[in-house]
């Protein structure tokens, strides 16, 4: 099969959807790739090494759209390129359309197959091509938010660790998935003072098996969110519904409490963001400030570290792409039920049922829509 991989064009997206290795391992298995010139570069992927792995360099975005039966991709098409998907074209790439209303219709029109890496599942119910984003932008988070605590940063002032004779920073993270626990790891080794909200007991006990007392486990229907808010100098929003828009947990009313100078990072922006008064920002210009609040809401944060991201993501969608190459996507989603899980639009049908809900499509079940 053709495989074609575009530069990514979202702006300070410096990932790329394959590796070297990743394309030697596919084209050893007899498929053709076809990469954009210089697509790597800035994730420290020469051209060169794409051509000792067998792939063929092309020096347009176009030519690739045209010629590729699969489009393999880190962020969603933007509208450039949706223009280009074909009929029956395959787009493998993270959508999050449940925030993308004009995306949505525009991958709906193509009549595309589109498969979503962040609705893909496994057998426990997880997340398994969303899981190596999430851990890097959690730890980012955290990493992201001392440095927006700093004064020329516009915020506190304070040294999330502490200092001899001085307290620590307080850290609420809400969410203890794989966000949470990769920013609790960060957090906790900056010895700061780490609060993790979530809604399920068996999670805050693995939490708490994972991290002793370095933190405290917050139930959310036990906990007093208004009063936590008021007193944290970090909030990290790290809330997920599967394929689904983010629920908006902080309201704007709840930053009258914070402290001025606070900082959220809201990492569930892909999703709609977590916090009332979150809107996407870019890595050129990660914050705002509403209410003398510190808002940073990148919305393709490990793009900042694009050579750590790209070699983690193709890790795990490497095998999966491998079984699209090798059996086409009828035979490959048939077969898996969890890859099926990632089918979110298929030749004009809407078949992640989040999204159609949110944007009032008729829901087609992946199932249906590749019989």
């Amino acid at each position: 099969m053709k495989i074609g991989v575009p530069k990514e064009i979202k702006p300070q997206e410096s990932r790329i959807g394959l590796t070297p290795d990743s394309v030697k391992a596919l084209v050893s298995n007899g498929h053709e790739v076809l990469v954009e010139n210089n697509g790597g570069y800035e994730a420290g992927f020469e051209n060169n090494q794409y051509k000792i792995a067998g792939a063929k360099i092309i020096d347009k975005a176009e030519d690739i759209f045209n010629d590729a039966e699969i489009i393999v991709k880190v962020k969603e098409p933007l509208s450039n390129e949706v223009k280009m998907i074909r009929e029956n074209q395959i787009v493998f790439t993270y959508l999050h359309l449940a925030a993308a209303k004009e995306l949505t219709q525009g991958l709906i029109n193509s009549k595309g197959v589109c498969i979503a890496y962040e609705t893909v599942t496994d057998n426990d119910g997880k997340l398994p091509l969303l899981a190596p984003m999430s851990a890097v932008a959690g730890r980012m988070s955290v990493q992201a938010g001392a440095h927006c605590l700093e004064k020329n940063q516009k915020g506190r002032g304070l040294l999330l660790g502490g200092a001899p004779g001085v307290e620590p920073g307080n850290v609420v993270i809400l969410g203890g998935g794989v966000v949470g626990e990769n920013a609790a790891i960060i957090a906790t080794g900056m010895k700061a003072k780490v609060h993790i909200v979530d809604k399920s007991e068996k999670r805050l006990k693995q939490l708490t098996e994972m991290f002793g007392d370095k933190i405290i486990p917050e139930h959310a229907d036990n906990t007093d969110l208004d009063k936590l808010i008021s007193e944290c100098d970090l909030l990290v929003g790290g809330v997920l519904i599967p394929g689904a828009e983010a629920p908006k947990l902080i309201t704007k009313k709840m930053l009258k409490s914070m402290k001025r100078g606070s900082v959220i990072v809201d990492v569930a922006i892909d999703q709609g963001g977590c916090v009332e008064t979150s809107k996407p920002t870019t890595h050129a210009e990660p914050t705002y400030i509403i209410d003398d609040i510190v808002h940073y809401c990148v919305a393709n944060m490990p793009g900042g570290v694009p050579r750590t991201s790209t070699l983690a993501l193709n890790k795990a969608t490497l095998p999966f792409l491998s079984k699209l190459a090798k059996d086409g996507y009828k035979k490959a989603l048939k077969e898996d039920q969890n890859f099926l899980a990632g089918l979110n639009v298929c030749k004009g049908n809407v078949t992640y049922k989040a999204v159609a809900d949110v944007f009032g499509h008729k829901y087609l079940s992946p199932g249906e829509a590749i019989i």
